[in-house]
């Protein structure tokens, strides 16, 4: 008996234990390089510079994700991003552009509309300008959520509870519980349209959708009784007796901080505060800190399995931030390079430094080995 018991424990060790990301890699650190490129991608309009970032996260979440259902979300997330782009087109063809331009696509009936309307329209000229504009706008959102596709699907949301201070744990559960939601529906859909096929019905089309969507809503409607009772079962919102002084000076430095961080920011914004801004944005971080730190006590957890920040995670935070602080700087000094003008209208170019900036977001591609597959039960 003791035997076998011991066998189990060498085979959960060796194959059965889950898997902490990809190479052992901080949670945060994925999230923080996905919303670096995210970041980056808001600084241009280059067409070029958003599809080599496309190309960028793309490559790093094929090369790095992990096999969970939350990994299999990021074809869901770039599916999305064609829909936005696709609708940021027909609006821009149906209800125009304020981009004046010669180029005439096409001209289309156009819908008068009442004097309170002004500004809007339904139909007439379609000029190039306009839908150049609206293909570089919509491309820009469109790059940005692939980019919170990749973070979702190279570290899942829940593994960003372990790391949060106690403090911001109940408010982490709600947001955790927010950005889970789309994952666990593609795997339900997933899961539901694949026995539909097995049975023989009909699993695509609009009558597909209706009747998957209803079994689908059901799954979710159990999954959150399922978890109120788990969170209930683990006490979930129950808090320990602190000082009433601890509690003061928690909310003094929380909002102080945040004060503090407020103006700072405010301070380097302006050419006024140079000289306050940046004392005063650190001086508030650590008073938030220590706030943050102090609110923690009235939460205590313990951590299974904790996430550990090694070098690894350094490197994959540090390439994406790199590209954000690479890319900003090029917006600052080369505003042409990274906004194509419209008006008139000229073919996008691509500058090779910002380029190269981008190609560093590859780093993780190379330095974090790839999980490994599943074992089968023998």
């Amino acid at each position: 008996m003791r035997d076998a018991v011991r066998d189990r424990g060498r085979a959960g060790r060796s194959g059965g234990a889950p898997a902490r990301g990809p190479a052992g890699v901080h949670a945060g650190a994925w999230w923080l390089w996905a919303l670096a490129l995210g970041t980056a991608a808001t600084r241009t309009t280059n067409p070029l510079l958003l599809g080599l970032l496309l190309a960028v996260s793309g490559y790093v979440v094929v090369s790095c994700r992990p096999n969970t259902p939350s990994a299999r979300s990021y074809t869901a997330f770039v599916r999305l991003a064609l829909a936005v782009l696709v609708i940021r087109l027909v609006f821009a063809v149906v209800l125009g552009s304020p981009i004046p331009g010669s180029h005439v696509i096409v001209s289309l009936p156009e819908v008068p509309l009442p004097h309170w309307a002004q500004g809007i329209r339904l139909g007439g000229r379609v000029t190039a300008e306009a839908v150049v504009f609206a293909l570089y706008d919509g491309l820009k959102l469109a790059t940005l959520l692939v980019c919170v596709g990749a973070a979702n699907a190279l570290a899942a949301p829940a593994r960003l509870l372990k790391s949060l201070p106690g403090a911001l744990y109940e408010t982490g559960v709600a947001v955790v519980v927010a950005l889970t939601f789309a994952p666990h529906l593609v795997a339900d859909g997933r899961r539901l349209r694949a026995a539909r096929r097995l049975r023989g019905r009909p699993d695509r089309g609009v009558r597909g959708l209706v009747q998957v969507g209803l079994p689908v809503l059901e799954g979710a409607l159990e999954r959150s009784v399922a978890l109120a009772a788990a969170m209930d079962a683990r006490g979930y919102g129950r808090t320990a007796e602190v000082a009433p002084a601890v509690r003061r000076t928690t909310a003094v430095l929380t909002l102080g901080g945040l004060l503090g961080v407020c103006a700072g920011t405010y301070g380097l914004l302006t050419a006024e505060g140079g000289t306050y801004g940046l004392p005063v944005l650190l001086a508030g971080v650590a008073a938030a800190l220590a706030g943050l730190w102090l609110g923690g006590h009235r939460s205590p957890r313990t951590r299974y399995r904790p996430d550990s920040w090694n070098l690894r995670s350094c490197l994959v935070a540090g390439s994406g931030m790199l590209v954000a602080a690479l890319l900003a700087l090029a917006a600052a000094r080369d505003p042409q390079a990274l906004h194509p003008g419209v008006v008139p209208l000229v073919p996008p170019t691509l500058p090779l430094w910002p380029a190269a900036a981008v190609l560093l977001g590859l780093a993780p591609a190379f330095a974090v080995p790839a999980s490994p597959a599943p074992k089968e039960p023998s």
